[in-house]
C-alpha cells in the first residue's frame, strides 16, 4: 500500500469530498460546503483533514470539539473512497487525526456510529484502531438502530 499524505483540507478539495460523501452515503453531500466553510475561514477550532495518494483525494475526516468539555473531541465524519477502502488508508487518516489532537494536548476522541449490520465494518474499524465501545443508546437513530459511541484516550 502506498501510504497516503494527510493534509489540512482546502477549498479546492470540496468537490471531491462531496463525491466521496455521495459514494459512501455518509450524509447529504450538499452539506459539505457549509460544514467546511468555518474551518476554511478560520472561524472555528473544528478541523478537516484530507488523505491523498499520488495527489488523488481518497478520503477525509471532520473533527469537532465537544462543547463544554475539556479536551474531548468528536470524529464527526471519516470516509474513504470505496476504491481505496480496506487498504489501510482509513487507519492512517485516523492516526493522523489522533496525532494532531495529541499535539494540542487533548484527552479523548469519540465516535458515534450505528448498531445496524450496514455499519458492522465501521464498528470493526474502530475496534481494530484501539477504540472501546463506551455507550449504547437504544433506538437512537430509529427504532432498532442504536447509537454506538466509541472512545479512545489520547
Amino acid at each position: 500500500m502506498t501510504s497516503p499524505a494527510i493534509t489540512p483540507t482546502t477549498a479546492e478539495d470540496t468537490q471531491t469530498i462531496q463525491s466521496i460523501v455521495d459514494q459512501t452515503g455518509l450524509f447529504p453531500a450538499d452539506l459539505v460546503p457549509d460544514l467546511l466553510d468555518p474551518f476554511l475561514t478560520e472561524q472555528t477550532t473544528e478541523f478537516w483533514r484530507t488523505a491523498r495518494i499520488a495527489q488523488e483525494i481518497v478520503g477525509f475526516a471532520y473533527i469537532v470539539p465537544e462543547m463544554l468539555a475539556e479536551g474531548t473531541w468528536n470524529l464527526t465524519a471519516i470516509a474513504i473512497a470505496p476504491s481505496h477502502q480496506r487498504s489501510g488508508t482509513g487507519s492512517v487518516l485516523l492516526n493522523a487525526v489522533e496525532d494532531h489532537l495529541r499535539t494540542l494536548h487533548q484527552r479523548i476522541l469519540l465516535v458515534d456510529t450505528s448498531s445496524t449490520e450496514d455499519f458492522e465494518m465501521a464498528r470493526g474499524f474502530y475496534i481494530r484502531n484501539g477504540y472501546d465501545e463506551e455507550a449504547r443508546i437504544r433506538d437512537f437513530w430509529a427504532e432498532g438502530d442504536d447509537k454506538v459511541v466509541f472512545r479512545k484516550a489520547l
